[in-house]
């Protein structure tokens, strides 16, 4: 069974700004250059939109992966959703909300994810843990990044 969890980010930006920088695949990559992931087929550069798809390739865990995701749904500048179409987890759905609030935005990511190998048990001891930290990171990057 695919674990989920959920990762909030407060920022001084607005939700406008937040939301087109989180579609963005050069941002993307640059926040994610400590695991070499660059985009290799599909959109590679500038913004991704509703439909279209994006190949990743990265080292994660010193094994390199290949990752195409989609955007399945998008309602800017509130939401939109990411779903691996064909890679190495079972389920990977990644939900990106975008809220205002008084000092600026509340980005979540709510994150879906399903493991192939000794299922739940690793998703929940190394697989949760190491994505948490990974979205940590690249939302960190993201909001260095804005002016």
């Amino acid at each position: 069974m695919p674990s989920t969890f959920t990762l909030v980010t407060e920022s001084s930006y607005s939700v406008e700004a937040l939301f087109d920088l989180s579609l963005d695949i050069d941002a993307h990559v640059a926040s994610m250059s400590h695991s070499k992931e660059r985009a290799v087929a599909g959109v590679t550069t500038g913004r991704i939109g509703l439909g279209e798809s994006v190949t990743w390739r990265a080292r994660h865990f010193g094994i390199w992966f290949t990752l195409a995701t989609k955007i399945t749904e998008l309602d800017r500048p509130a939401r939109f959703v990411d779903r691996q179409v064909r890679g190495p987890f079972t389920t990977f759905d990644h939900e990106h909300l975008f809220e205002s609030n008084e000092t600026g935005c509340r980005m979540t990511d709510r994150i879906t994810v399903g493991s192939p190998v000794f299922g739940w048990l690793a998703e929940r001891l190394i697989l949760v843990p190491y994505l948490r930290r990974l979205i940590a990171r690249r939302n960190r990057h993201l909001l260095g990044t804005l002016p």
